[in-house]
């Protein structure tokens, strides 16, 4: 169990950025990749941010490995199954790990054999650790040209309906902001508009508000990100109408360098407006990190209260991709622990 012995809920979370390192090392030995790495303390700043990362094209570097080791359903079932475990390790009540399954294509395996996968783990992963709730997000990609990969985002969605409600819970779009303007996957948002699919967006992380009015636009109930809204009163208050929850990971943030320190982000400020800011880890091998320590940043460095932490939690829990029966669910649980605490 966590320091923090409350139902953490992690909203943002990346599957091929929290291997536990041990199983990545393991892998790669197996599966003869070559890496400059002799054991596996030195193999650890390749699958790592820098403390000193220039910025967040650092940081996706370091996605390199894990997604060459993910190319074949054990090892995507594995990585799934044990992350699942980790968190229950960690005291979390309920996460949402999201994945692109046009990444694990490279050696043959299609789309839907990467989602049977990772779905295959967390089968696994739930019947060893009944006290976690799982939802799997699955990613399209922005990775170059307006066009480059839209056949493969559109069958992303198309995957993502006909998955729904077998652990699947929605769709995303990630990969680096400022390559391609983010209203270029207008027909990925109008595709899962109209198959009635829910979805979230990054957004205003390393680009301005613009993103995030773009993500809006889309019709996104949850950014990932998003902290640069903050920029825009405007747009702050079209979130706030609107009940937008912001996916917020101020770890990876700061490590990507979209702000300057843990006092510097717009967390609280967004919060203290009335926006639903939610604390998520993004990465839990990139960043080395927990919601535990999460939360610590959240109280020691970014001026929230304990009391905040729960509200948060609270947002957390009514944004989840689950239906209306567990989000209540999940609620009492964190209301039962604010009133026992």
């Amino acid at each position: 169990m966590g320091k923090f012995d409350l139902p953490k809920i992690d909203l943002h979370l990346h599957l091929d950025g929290s291997i536990l390192p041990e199983t990545a090392w393991e892998l790669v030995q197996k599966q003869g990749i070559a890496v400059p790495a002799e054991d596996l303390k030195s193999f650890l700043p390749l699958i790592m941010v820098p403390k000193d990362c220039r910025d967040v094209n650092e940081c996706l570097e370091r996605f390199e490995i894990p997604v060459q080791i993910l190319q074949d359903q054990d090892a995507l079932k594995r990585v799934t199954e044990e992350l699942i475990g980790w968190l229950a390790k960690e005291g979390v009540a309920y996460a949402e790990i999201r994945f692109a399954p046009q990444l694990h294509t490279r050696k043959g395996l299609t789309q839907k054999d990467a989602i049977d996968a990772v779905l295959a783990g967390r089968e696994a992963g739930l019947q060893a650790h009944r006290e976690i709730g799982i939802g799997i997000i699955l990613c399209a990609m922005s990775i170059g040209g307006e066009t480059v990969n839209m056949e493969e985002n559109l069958e992303t969605v198309r995957l993502t309906k006909e998955y729904l409600g077998k652990g699947v819970v929605a769709l995303d779009l990630a990969g680096a902001e400022g390559i391609v303007p983010l209203s270029n996957f207008v027909p990925i948002f109008d595709l899962a508009r109209e198959e009635k699919v829910p979805f979230t967006c990054h957004a205003g992380d390393s680009q301005g508000p613009e993103t995030v009015a773009d993500a809006l636009n889309f019709g996104a109930k949850r950014v990932g990100h998003g902290h640069h809204i903050y920029e825009d009163a405007a747009l702050c208050e079209r979130a706030k109408r609107e009940g937008t929850t912001f996916e917020i990971c101020p770890t990876s943030n700061v490590c990507c360098q979209s702000t300057s320190g843990y006092g510097a982000h717009y967390a609280k400020k967004m919060f203290d407006l009335g926006l639903r800011v939610t604390i998520n880890t993004d990465n839990m091998t990139l960043f080395d990190l927990n919601l535990d320590k999460e939360y610590e940043h959240c109280i020691h460095d970014m001026g929230f209260s304990e009391e905040d932490i729960l509200q948060m939690l609270l947002y957390s829990a009514e944004a989840t991709f689950q239906n209306q029966a567990e989000k209540a669910a999940l609620m009492e649980r964190i209301l039962a622990y604010k009133r026992e605490a």
